[in-house]
């Protein structure tokens, strides 16, 4: 059997009562924070940041991208959790797929102009052993970042690279911009362990917080959840990852929030534009988007 796969989603949804527009006649998955969108399914995570400049509608470019990805992932039988087919997954193709396809849904008579940064984790397994181990397709274009945390050394072993046409202007998907995923989409493969947390996040995170605070506070919440140290937490909710994955999230939410609103703070925007030469200080205020992941060997 597969190796593993992510925590339970982080939230569930009543359909009765999701207010969620539909796009081809299936509600848009996902949930936007401002003009970002944030997705969480049984192997694969994704947090798309909307550029602002673009706000036009609640669910535009980062959220069909980011629903249209995760649909295409579903439609390949070969990354499904329990998948045997050794077919390696396409992330990049995936992306590709869902870049068109938003391209279609905002075109005429509907007209929706926007752009969007993505970024995307997607849990598959390795082939061909007794015991199957975990493998992470990471894929990137834009400024969101993945990063892959192991807790229990205090390690980040992986993380993203920012891509920029200029400072402030990342690569991006969409109305006028010349990217494409199949022309500057990254993607890497990475083995993992169980246990890894896998972080999904807008800019607004990596924008006010460094690699160390970011790896600090999803070190203490975890060790927070685990000793029942969290109001509301009981003792035997320590193995339940969905509930300790959305405190880390939460948690790493209100770090970068501080930063985001302190105008005297030091963070890497404020260093990136001291060094671009311009004059600021303190946080950047920005939509903060977390979806926070931990790989776990499936029962059964």
């Amino acid at each position: 059997m597969p190796s593993g796969s992510f925590s339970d989603p982080l939230s569930t949804h009543n359909r009765s009562r999701d207010r969620r527009s539909y796009v081809n006649g299936e509600m848009i998955r996902g949930i936007t924070n401002g003009d970002d969108a944030v997705l969480v399914g049984e192997n694969f995570i994704g947090a798309n940041d909307g550029v602002g400049a673009w706000a036009h509608k609640p669910n535009g470019h980062a959220a069909l991208i980011l629903h249209f990805w995760a649909l295409e992932a579903e439609r390949d039988d070969s990354v499904t959790p329990m998948a045997s087919s050794s077919t390696e997954p396409n992330p990049v193709g995936y992306l590709q797929a869902a870049y068109e396809q938003t391209l279609q849904a905002t075109s005429a008579p509907n007209e929706w102009r926007g752009t969007t940064t993505a970024c995307g984790a997607l849990l598959h397994h390795t082939e061909g052993q007794a015991t199957p181990e975990p493998i992470l397709y990471v894929t990137n274009l834009g400024d969101s970042q993945v990063m892959v945390l192991r807790s229990d050394t205090q390690e980040m072993v992986y993380k993203t690279t920012e891509q920029w046409h200029w400072f402030d202007c990342p690569r991006q998907l969409g109305t006028n911009s010349p990217d494409t995923p199949i022309a500057n989409a990254v993607m890497d493969k990475l083995g993992i362990k169980e246990g890894d947390v896998v972080l999904a996040m807008s800019d607004g995170v990596v924008d006010n917080l460094w690699e160390h605070e970011i790896l600090k506070s999803v070190h203490d919440s975890m060790k927070s959840w685990v000793s029942g140290g969290v109001d509301g937490a009981k003792a035997s909710d320590a193995e339940d990852a969905g509930g300790r994955m959305l405190y880390v999230a939460r948690e790493l939410v209100k770090a970068a929030r501080n930063i985001a609103e302190d105008p005297y703070a030091e963070s890497p925007f404020m260093e990136r534009a001291v060094e671009e030469g311009l004059a600021m200080e303190g946080g950047k205020l920005d939509d903060i988007s977390v979806v926070a992941a931990v790989c776990r060997r499936r029962k059964g």
